[in-house]
């Protein structure tokens, strides 16, 4: 096994899958979550075993605190530590304001905010004992500006991004450091509804004319879990083109 063990949560498409495959070809022994998608982590734990990498997968649906505490558990069981968490897991909706059921409200809530906060808790007392650790939190620019359509998911990445900052602040001198990564429009599934006609309109919007791609944030959780980011904590770094400066 590696040195380094890291937990991705929903990591079994998207950007959690290409974060989970830049961390276990660059040495982690990683976790891969997910929620529904099993034959998916499986076939991203065969590929990545194939090529030499240490892996395992694990059903997990993060806003029951439960099932976040045996994904932690899962983890240093395996792995005798867990170095780094990285709270990817989310979901997105649009939805105008006066349509946002209460069930739409708890269901993005309990992903997209909830969860972190079960999974760190889980994660901080073993950290804690060994008086190091990284937590990277996936946030959006929508929890930095507001998204029209979007209030929900705006409100539940924005408290990510404040829970970074706090957090970042209580556990410091614990030698755990806390950031977050908030990406703009990336090329993932979650695009899939939009046309062609859509897609340009948003491109046009953007300083640097192009979407942003997993690897783009997969590269940025690289770096700051990296000793190269030693100094680095309670940041909310932007990979979004220049969309949001």
């Amino acid at each position: 096994m590696n040195s380094k063990n890291a937990v991705i949560t929903g990591a079994s498409r998207g950007i959690g899958k290409k974060i989970a495959e830049t961390l276990a070809k660059n040495g982690y022994n990683v976790i891969i979550n997910y929620k529904n998608s099993r034959p998916r982590a499986e076939a991203l734990k065969n590929e990545l075993e194939a090529q030499g990498c240490v892996c395992d997968i694990f059903e997990g649906d993060v806003g029951n605190y439960i099932e976040a505490m045996a994904l932690i558990d899962f983890c240093i069981e395996k792995f005798g530590s867990i170095d780094l968490l990285v709270n990817n897991a989310g979901i997105s909706e649009i939805k105008l304001f006066t349509d946002i059921t209460p069930d739409d409200w708890h269901n993005m809530i309990s992903t997209n905010l909830t969860g972190v906060f079960n999974c760190t808790s889980c994660a901080v007392k073993e950290m804690l004992k060994n008086k190091s650790g990284s937590i990277i939190n996936i946030s959006s620019m929508w929890g930095q500006v507001g998204a029209s359509c979007e209030v929900h998911y705006s409100a539940a990445k924005a408290g990510v991004i404040g829970m970074t900052k706090a957090l970042a602040k209580e556990l410091g001198l614990s030698g755990i450091r806390v950031n977050c990564i908030a990406p703009g429009v990336i090329e993932t599934d979650m695009m899939k509804g939009f046309t062609p006609e859509e897609l340009s309109a948003i491109r046009e919007e953007i300083p640097l004319n192009r979407f942003g791609t997993p690897e783009d944030v997969a590269d940025l959780v690289l770096f700051l879990a990296s000793d190269k980011a030693r100094n680095i904590t309670g940041q909310v770094i932007g990979t979004n083109g220049g969309m949001v400066i």
